[in-house]
C-alpha cells in the first residue's frame, strides 16, 4: 500500500457562491485520495476556544484548536455535506482535506462537519447541502 502524501497538490481551487453561502469549488478534476488543501490558522487553547464566537474552529485534539477565521485559510470555504466528497484528516497536529472520491471540475468540495457542529449551528435541524435539499423536494 502506498504511503499517503500530506502535501497538498497545487490545485486550482475557486471560491464561489453555493447553496450555503460561499463555497470552495474544484477548478480542475481532483483524483480520489488526493490531498486537496490544509486547514490553517492560529492555534488556540481550549480556554480560548470556549470563549470564541468563531464558526471556523477546528479541534485537533483536547489541547489544540485551529481558528481558521483568517481569509487566507481557503479551506474555511469548504461547506458541510451529509454526502461529502472529501474528508478532514488530522496528521501530526495539522488538518488536511482529502478527496474521498473523484471530484469533477466545477464541483463544490464538501466534508461532513460532524454531529457536534451540526447540533450547535444547524439547530433548526435543516441542512442545506445538496443531498438534503434534493430529499426535501
Amino acid at each position: 500500500m502506498a504511503r499517503r502524501s500530506y502535501e497538498p497538490l497545487p490545485l486550482k481551487l475557486l471560491i464561489k457562491r453555493s447553496r450555503a453561502g460561499l463555497g470552495l469549488f474544484a477548478g480542475e478534476s481532483i483524483a480520489k485520495d488526493s490531498c486537496i488543501i490544509e486547514y490553517v490558522g492560529r492555534r488556540i487553547s481550549r480556554e480560548e476556544e470556549m470563549k470564541s464566537r468563531s464558526r471556523y474552529l477546528f479541534t485537533v485534539n483536547r489541547n489544540i484548536t485551529i481558528d481558521g477565521t483568517d481569509r487566507k485559510n481557503t479551506a474555511r470555504y469548504i461547506n458541510h455535506s451529509c454526502k461529502p466528497n472529501a474528508e478532514a484528516v488530522i496528521h501530526k497536529n495539522r488538518i488536511y482535506i482529502f478527496a474521498i472520491r473523484s471530484i469533477k471540475e466545477g464541483e463544490e468540495i464538501t466534508y461532513d462537519y460532524g454531529k457536534e457542529y451540526f447540533d450547535e449551528y444547524m439547530s433548526n435541524g435543516r441542512c442545506r447541502c445538496d443531498a438534503c435539499e434534493a430529499k426535501s423536494k
